[in-house]
C-alpha cells in the first residue's frame, strides 16, 4: 500500500474515533446511545426519560433543552442518531454501529472493568451479574 495512502487513511480512522470519544464525552448522550441498543433498530425511543440516567436524577426540562440545542444536534451531525422535535424522539442512524460498538466491547468485558467505572452503572452492573451467574 502507497504511504500516502496509508497516512490518509490513518487520519480517517483517527478522525472517527475522535468524533466518536467526543459524542461519548456526556452523560446523557451515553444514556441515549444505551437506550437505543436496547431498543430495536428500527424503533424510536422518547426524550427525554430515555436519555437519563435512573441513578441520577435531573430536571426533564432542562434537559430536554440541552438535548434540543447541544446533544442531538452533535449526535445527528455524526449521522449516529437521527431526531424529531414534536414528539421529541431519537433513533438509530446510519452511522450508529460506529457509536454502538463501544458500549458492546465494554458490556461484554464487563468482569473486567474495574470497580470505580462499574458501581453505580446500571447496565454494567447487569451484565457483570450475568457473567458472574453462567
Amino acid at each position: 500500500m502507497d504511504l500516502d495512502v496509508r497516512v490518509e487513511n490513518g487520519r480517517r480512522v483517527i478522525g472517527r474515533w475522535d468524533r466518536v470519544f467526543e459524542v461519548l464525552s456526556a452523560e446523557p448522550r451515553r444514556q441515549l446511545i444505551v437506550s437505543l441498543l436496547d431498543a430495536p433498530p428500527d424503533q424510536t425511543v422518547s426524550l427525554p426519560e430515555r436519555a437519563i440516567n435512573p441513578n441520577v436524577p435531573v430536571d426533564p426540562e432542562r434537559l430536554r433543552q440541552e438535548l434540543h440545542h447541544c446533544h442531538l444536534p452533535m449526535l445527528a451531525d455524526r449521522e449516529f442518531v437521527e431526531w424529531e422535535r414534536e414528539p421529541l424522539v431519537a433513533s438509530r442512524g446510519p452511522q450508529f454501529d460506529e457509536v454502538a460498538t463501544v458500549f458492546e466491547a465494554l458490556q461484554s468485558t464487563a468482569t473486567e472493568i474495574p470497580d470505580s467505572l462499574v458501581i453505580g452503572c446500571q447496565r454494567l452492573e447487569r451484565e457483570r451479574e450475568e457473567e458472574f451467574e453462567t
